[in-house]
């Protein structure tokens, strides 16, 4: 299986690993197919609806992984609703392409995401989330 550079550099050096002590929005999603889990957690401006920061702990293979550090790199400081907009073909083209095996770690990223906001929005029932959600 070849992986591009980018995708190793995000294996081998993840951005944002970890938890958000002060999150706002927490999503945890699993693929039961392939074993991995990822939990996405996101502070959210209340006012804006900016991420403001988000990180994540994937536990998976090293495109799960790379997926999970490029993706919170493409949706920081993005509103909800443009970050539900980045979906998995976009962070598949922005590591370069994966393997077919492995394109499914990118649905899961796509799926953290929204499961994050799902649950701000369930928190702030003023707010309307956007459509689809």
């Amino acid at each position: 299986m070849q992986y591009s550079e980018k995708v190793m550099d995000h294996f081998e050096n993840p951005r944002n690993v970890g938890v958000l002590e002060d999150a706002n929005a927490v999503g945890e999603v699993g693929n039961p197919r392939c074993g991995d889990i990822m939990k996405i957690t996101m502070r959210i401006d209340e006012d804006t609806n900016v991420i403001e920061d988000i990180n994540f702990q994937t536990f998976g293979c090293g495109a799960a992984i790379a997926v999970s550090s490029v993706l919170t790199e493409m949706v920081k400081g993005k509103t909800v609703e443009d970050a539900l907009k980045v979906d998995n073909k976009a962070v598949v083209e922005e590591l370069g392409g994966l393997p077919n095996v492995k394109v499914h770690c990118s649905v899961l990223g796509e799926e953290g995401i929204a499961a994050a906001a799902k649950q701000f929005y369930e928190q702030h029932p003023e707010k309307t989330p956007p459509e689809g959600l």
